[in-house]
């Protein structure tokens, strides 16, 4: 890869810079933790039980394989996102590319729909064991409360900054942290069975578990594109976001292939499975005295911060959509006096809702792998495809092989999905495309004499 150092002061195309810039004042070091956070916490705390389901006590091959996949796909991004540090991410870059509207409105609500569903099998998540250490509730109607107060905050508004984001990331680093700590100390103590971590689960095809496993486990990697956003306060871009991305990337990885590795030394696969809060039963199992209150107000931290952050997204994508005609205009409505897209938070706070009484934690977050596999694949053929449009200044290139190799590695995750994930993963299109030919149909009603 060549890291070629850009003039940051240069539009993506050449023409005059735009009046009232954003100012640069997110350094490397800030990128990377905003980074981090996005990618690090939610995921690993409601599915790595899941993963040892699927493989067994080897649950760091498949989070190696899912690191992998997620760096090609990461690679397109470092390219494509120094190339054009003004624009909006993958359904920007897909309107370059293929210069067809509703590839890039399909890309983006492919988006905006995993925000949902991920929302969704946080908030189930959220719900589970590590609510159930402090009240005794149904999860589903835990999840519903959960979302309801989420539309409440977001609703009366919430600034969130990078400093924010870091206290978030340390609070959720510092759980990972202790479930490593307490295996270590009960291996130590002669207790765990650390020949689980190097066994698959018996009666199936390693390989196919591995593959299978890695899709969940790709979602706990997922979270980097949101990075995109941030690219124009972002100090020399070109030279500092790829740096920031890897590196994030790659911390969180050796992280999930520790905390992976302790939970499978703690407790028997089978037992992690079962948990909707895997992490606390390797905290019990350890017996070194962390109360188990706090370990699970440290999980539901790192899983609400997830939650919120992906909420917040998701109801300012609608509005966003919406400005640009691509959604219906009553989500631009805002609430007078805060600022606060309303109708556009309470529409996606109902379908995470709907959502909830769906399907379980894995099969949400699979979905949400789907959808998401579908906006990485456009990514890495968007970067091939626009390698013909020369910019003004120089920008991350990548070795030609990855995005080849990251759009082959999509297609080969989506193989791997059950017809249960497609089904709901196309009826996610089918909506996106009926929403759009409406609307098309209603911008041609307007633009009659």
């Amino acid at each position: 890869m060549n890291r070629n150092v850009d003039a940051d002061t240069v539009p993506a195309d050449g023409s005059t810079p735009p009046i009232g810039k954003l100012k640069r004042n997110i350094t490397g070091k800030m990128l990377y933790f905003f980074i981090l956070g996005d990618v690090l916490g939610a995921g690993i705390y409601a599915l790595i039980g899941q993963i040892a389901g699927k493989v067994g006590g080897v649950t760091w091959v498949p989070i190696l394989v899912a690191l992998a996949l997620a760096l090609l796909t990461a690679a397109s991004y470092a390219e494509l996102v120094t190339k054009y540090p003004h624009a909006g991410g993958s359904a920007v870059f897909a309107e370059r590319a293929y210069k067809r509207p509703v590839v890039s409105f399909l890309v983006g609500f492919c988006m905006l729909s995993a925000g949902l569903v991920s929302a969704a099998a946080l908030a189930l998540a959220f719900a589970g064991e590590y609510l159930g250490t402090f009240f005794d509730i149904d999860p589903v109607i835990g999840a519903v409360i959960f979302l309801a107060v989420i539309a409440l905050i977001n609703t009366r508004g919430i600034k969130e900054s990078v400093r924010a984001n870091l206290v978030m990331t340390m609070i959720e680093t510092t759980g990972l942290v202790l479930v490593v700590v307490a295996a270590g100390i009960l291996l130590s103590n002669g207790g765990g069975a650390i020949g689980r971590a190097v066994r698959f689960d018996e009666g199936g095809s390693p390989v196919v578990a591995i593959f299978g496993a890695a899709l969940l486990a790709y979602y706990s990697f997922v979270g980097f594109e949101t990075s995109a956003n941030v690219i124009e306060e972002v100090r020399d871009p070109s030279r500092v976001y790829p740096r920031a991305l890897f590196a994030a990337l790659l911390t969180a990885g050796v992280l999930y292939v520790l905390v992976g590795t302790a939970a499978s030394v703690a407790v028997p696969a089978d037992d992690l499975a079962n948990s909707t809060g895997p992490l606390l039963e390797v905290i019990k199992a350890t017996g070194i005295g962390i109360p188990a209150w706090l370990f699970s107000a440290i999980a539901l931290v790192a899983v609400a911060n997830g939650a919120l952050l992906t909420m917040t997204m998701s109801s300012r994508l609608t509005y966003g959509m919406a400005n640009q005609q691509l959604l219906p205009s009553v989500f631009r409505r805002v609430l007078p006096g805060r600022g606060t897209p309303w109708v556009a938070i309470m529409a996606t706070t109902l379908v995470a809702m709907l959502l909830t009484v769906t399907g379980s934690i894995a099969t949400l977050a699979e979905t949400v792998v789907m959808l998401l596999l579908i906006v990485f694949l456009s990514t890495n053929i968007a970067v091939l495809t626009l390698r013909k449009d020369r910019v003004q200044h120089r920008h991350f290139r990548a070795w030609t092989v990855l995005p080849v190799l990251g759009a082959v590695s999509c297609v080969v995750l989506l193989t791997q999905l059950s017809g249960e994930v497609w089904l709901r993963g196309g009826m996610v299109i089918v909506v996106g495309l009926v929403l759009y030919a409406v609307d098309a149909v209603v911008r041609r009603g307007k633009a009659r004499p």
